[in-house]
């Protein structure tokens, strides 16, 4: 029991976070609660596989497995301009190289492109260019013409916030662990007691169902959306080997490139399910490796059983829908906060790792202005290109990692 206990701690501490990516996507894209429930569904099943993929044939760490922010961007983009079926695609491709990559030892290789300086600001891109969307989230008037729902709206985002930041900054121990879930709880409790929340989707769902193969329809092979969501690939790469170093170290368990190359190998086979089951990308997941700091309880059967709840869960429909019923302004509260602290991971990496010489701040500056600034291209300019150099072009993540890098070995080259 004790086993299971610590298992569902796991689940608790990765929970907010991993629900929030298909949350925030099945919205950004427009998708009805119905099927935000389907995404959701597939997402934890997913994670569950993943999981375990780690855990035996990967790096065999205890570590987690969840859905990585680093897609957000690239999910949101395909999902609106080429659709879902396309979605899968990306996936498969992307999770098939990622497989291949770490299988032929590959990552040394990548690591020298991605230097902390690259690394540093392409994470600061891919918190700080959802602050639009965070902010939708935040003042949706829940269809309400009239805006009488704008004090409701504000009034539970900002409860949803204070409370994510209160729980951070002021909560020791297991809590610590866990203020995304608690604050989406009090956020979507407000809610109820506001009549904001319709469980109409919930009333209609079974108890119990199997997740779908292939759910949006057979994948699309799109190479405008392969190519973007490549881009979100190697950050998760660069994120994961980051994290099996530290649960190397929390745990006293030796690293080497062999465990590396197969926890990469591991990642990418989980990707292309999720690819197939409809779901969003998967990566290692730090809080869980704060969780097992916290706890001092390395043990891979502990996050084996963490991963078996997860799939139980995917099995409840109703489940599933409770959590697609989450109004926006409980999801704008957390995302505020999350895509912040993301912003700020890129920057305390920059800080720690990075000598702020004249090179490293031209790179740093360039590719922050041109990140942010790709996305606001004119359509009459984008329209000049070919549709697959024009999805580049405005897809802020991908615009800043290429500056970064091409910058930082021009300027190697030079030196």
């Amino acid at each position: 029991m004790k086993k299971i206990a610590l298992g569902f701690q796991h689940v608790l501490a990765m929970f907010g976070a991993t629900v929030t990516v298909p949350l925030v996507v099945g919205s950004a894209i427009g998708l009805p609660l119905e099927q935000i429930a389907v995404l959701i569904q597939a997402v934890l099943l997913t994670m569950g596989i993943a999981t375990i993929l780690q855990t035996t044939i990967g790096s065999k760490f205890p570590i987690v497995q969840g859905s990585s922010f680093a897609f957000i961007p690239a999910l949101i983009y395909i999902g609106s301009s080429v659709g879902l079926a396309a979605v899968e695609g990306a996936l498969i491709v992307g999770g098939i190289l990622e497989a291949i990559t770490g299988a032929f030892g590959l990552i040394g290789k990548l690591k020298k492109l991605f230097t902390p300086v690259v690394t540093g600001v392409t994470i600061m891109l891919v918190g700080f260019s959802l602050a639009s969307t965070a902010m939708k989230y935040t003042f949706n008037f829940f269809g309400d013409p009239t805006g009488a729902s704008i004090p409701y709206a504000a009034f539970v985002a900002l409860l949803t916030f204070f409370t994510t930041v209160i729980i951070t900054l002021k909560s020791k121990g297991t809590l610590k662990t866990m203020p995304v879930v608690i604050g989406a709880t009090v956020g979507y409790l407000a809610s109820i007691a506001l009549g904001l929340v319709d469980f109409t989707l919930v009333a209609s769902l079974p108890f119990f169902s199997l997740p779908q193969l292939m759910p949006w329809g057979m994948p699309v092979f799109n190479a405008d959306a392969i190519i973007i969501i490549l881009f979100a690939f190697l950050v998760s790469i660069i994120e994961s080997v980051g994290d099996y170093h530290a649960i190397s170290t929390i745990s006293e368990e030796p690293i080497d490139n062999k465990k590396i190359n197969k926890g990469i190998t591991s990642e990418g086979l989980s990707c292309t399910i999720a690819g197939l089951l409809g779901g969003c990308g998967t990566t290692s997941y730090s809080e869980n490796i704060g969780l097992v700091a916290l706890t001092k309880v390395s043990s891979v059967q502990v996050v084996q059983i963490g991963a078996i709840i997860l799939m139980l869960f995917s099995l409840i429909p109703k489940f599933t829908g409770i959590l697609a019923s989450i109004p926006g302004p409980v999801l704008g509260g957390l995302t505020i906060a999350l895509y912040g602290m993301i912003g700020l991971t890129g920057l305390k990496l920059i800080k720690d790792k990075v000598e702020l010489n004249d090179k490293n701040t031209l790179v740093l500056a360039s590719a922050l202005i041109v990140g942010l600034g790709s996305p606001q291209l004119p359509a009459e300019f984008l329209a000049h290109f070919p549709k697959i150099i024009a999805s580049i072009l405005e897809s802020g993540m991908a615009m800043g990692a290429i500056t970064a890098i091409v910058l930082d070995q021009l300027f190697k080259i030079k030196n």
